[in-house]
């Protein structure tokens, strides 16, 4: 995380931020008792309607100074018992989700001072694991045991340590979308010293100075009085990093936290994590990328298949075989050597990516977009033609999901601006537009019933819903099952989204989006969790559809992630156009 102080400040920056910590959260049990409650609501599959939305929370948080104090020091490395800090021991535990085996076997001790990397392929088993550690995921019946040691004490189910764990996912990120829990950032934060999901009271003031020092040690003050879902996704990311920190974890699971974040960001996050190597604090760091390794890891778990195939300290087994692109255990997610050709396209119109003047799809003039009184987009003008790849790109809030979910119809345009689609006209509903458009993007993800299957899932790309409202046709089907097919789903058709990793999920979003053959693809960090073979794969699926005459909208964080077959780039900064035109080479860095 960057620093505050002065240039040498950087000891007293790092134990000011653990002090922060382990200042941050009370153990009251009023705060155990309503987190319990809101666990108990939220299993029931409600939702929320009438919350405090605690206007006066966001400006008495900016106002307040900071009161952490960088006096206290790191636990000593000494005791073989940390009382401070939670043990997690698994021996010999298996987990199934629906009939099939996820996990076999694992044995495994996370202890205080240790700092785990957890690698491993799209499906390996990653996120179950770390689930099945916070207590989210039940064992399979006949696993030995799961134990946590917490001051002295031995506990043999996870929910007496439960709120000492901080977990932070995408489901957990996904949950926000889902119910509509659209407080401000500040107050999201703020849930996390309550251990609830949404704000069951005002927080006192001293809570707020607590919240306003979390946020300034992130760099995210800005975000404070901002509702949470008009922010993007990297600066939910790190809201909800914040909210995990401010509740002082004991053992802190961070599962693919570095996606979806901009370079500058991506080093923040990666600079406390690496400062954590002062402290005793355990935690474990899901990923797929070699460069997301922070060099404070100690040791290294990989998952093939739901085994562990290494279990020890990094020194003695570089993860260069495991993560990146290169190795014969980089992600072995039955990602094929080279593309399949796509099925031929009745009427295709050729090269057309090759060409110039193609047919406009949409265009965008002096378009400023406002979600929330938040200047989202502004004065953004941008052509689409058919055959050509436009990559998106800019920092974490710089107006990239917005502009797709613009384009798509999701987002309305402010008067003096103008938004034309082919084939719309006044009158002509937007949704035969949606139709002949394919969309990736990371709220689709948690938009769709998890007891859906794939199968209904890309049969609804039929459509542009989220599940069937009305049973599939013989058509539906057949163009389900060729999608299906062409991104090799077969094995994974007939499970439901709850089985599913975050990656193999992603994969299902491109057979849905391709299910129509649509004449544009707006595809927003469609490669975000997404193994290296995984990635390549699916760039490598986009170069025909562009030749054929397909156009492509992407936004994207890392130049590595730009396809080949790109055209045209677009970059954002502050919701402004920086630059709109052909691509400028792949000697760009983003």
């Amino acid at each position: 995380m960057a620093k505050d102080g002065p240039p040498n400040s950087a000891s007293t920056h790092t134990t000011a931020l653990e002090a922060l910590m382990i200042k941050c959260a009370p153990h009251g049990q009023a705060g155990r008792a309503a987190s319990r409650a809101i666990r108990s609501v939220e299993s029931s599959g409600q939702q929320y309607a009438r919350i405090p939305t605690f206007p006066s929370l966001q400006s008495q948080a900016m106002a307040r100074p900071s009161s952490a104090s960088a006096t206290d020091k790191p636990p000593s490395d000494k005791p073989r018992v940390d009382r401070h800090y939670v043990e997690a021991r698994l021996r010999n535990v298996s987990l199934r989700r629906g009939g099939r085996l996820v996990l076999d076997g694992v044995n495994w001790t996370i202890r205080p001072g240790e700092r785990w990397v957890l690698a491993g392929a799209n499906g390996a088993g990653k996120t179950q694991l770390l689930k099945l550690i916070c207590g989210a995921v039940w064992p399979a019946p006949g696993a030995d045991a799961r134990q946590y040691i917490w001051r002295g004490e031995v506990w043999c189910t996870p929910q007496e340590v439960q709120e000492e764990i901080g977990y932070l996912g995408p489901e957990r990120q996904d949950k926000y979308e889902r119910y509509g829990w659209n407080h401000s950032a500040a107050a999201v934060v703020a849930t996390g010293l309550f251990r609830t999901d949404i704000p069951l009271e005002e927080p006192r003031a001293c809570e707020l100075r607590r919240v306003t020092a979390m946020l300034r040690r992130l760099r995210i003050e800005s975000l404070g009085s901002r509702r949470f879902l008009t922010l993007s996704y990297g600066e939910r990311r790190l809201t909800l990093l914040a909210r995990t920190l401010i509740s002082r974890p004991r053992l802190l699971l961070l599962d693919e936290l570095l996606n979806g974040l901009d370079e500058a960001n991506r080093r923040r996050a990666l600079r406390w994590l690496e400062s954590t190597g002062r402290s005793r604090l355990p935690w474990v760091l899901s990923t797929h990328r070699a460069e997301d390794v922070p060099a404070s890891a100690t040791h290294a778990l990989v998952l093939e298949h739901g085994r562990i195939v290494y279990r020890g300290p990094m020194r003695e087994r570089p993860l260069g075989r495991w993560l990146g692109s290169k190795g014969r255990h980089a992600g072995r997610s039955r990602a094929p050597s080279k593309p399949r050709t796509l099925p031929p396209r009745v009427g295709g119109r050729g090269r057309t990516g090759h060409m110039r003047g193609g047919k406009v799809l949409v265009r965008l003039s002096s378009a400023s977009v406002h979600l929330d009184g938040h200047a989202a987009l502004q004065d953004v003008s941008l052509t689409v033609r058919s055959g050509e790849c436009w990559v998106v790109h800019g920092h974490n809030g710089s107006g990239k999901t917005t502009l797709v979910r613009t384009l798509y119809g999701d987002h309305g345009v402010a008067v003096g601006g103008r938004i034309e689609r082919a084939g719309i006209r006044p009158g002509v509903p937007l949704q035969q537009f949606k139709r002949r458009v394919g969309l990736v993007a990371p709220h689709l993800q948690s938009e769709h019933p998890q007891y859906l299957t794939v199968e209904e899932v890309v049969q609804s790309g039929r459509h542009a819903s989220v599940g069937l409202n009305d049973p599939p046709t013989s058509a539906d089907r057949a163009a389900a099952r060729r999608a299906i097919a062409l991104f090799e789903l077969e094995a994974l058709a007939t499970r439901t989204l709850r089985e599913l990793s975050y990656g193999q999920l992603r994969r299902v979003l491109f057979a849905r989006a391709w299910v129509r053959r649509p004449a544009l693809m707006l595809l927003d960090e469609p490669f975000s969790g997404l193994d290296a073979p995984t990635q390549h794969d699916l760039r490598e699926r986009l170069e025909p559809l562009v030749a054929e005459g397909t156009a492509v909208v992407m936004t994207v964080h890392r130049r590595s992630e730009w396809p080949a077959c790109c055209t045209h780039e677009l970059e954002l900064a502050q919701g402004r156009v920086r630059y709109a035109g052909p691509a400028r080479g792949p000697a760009r860095s983003l």
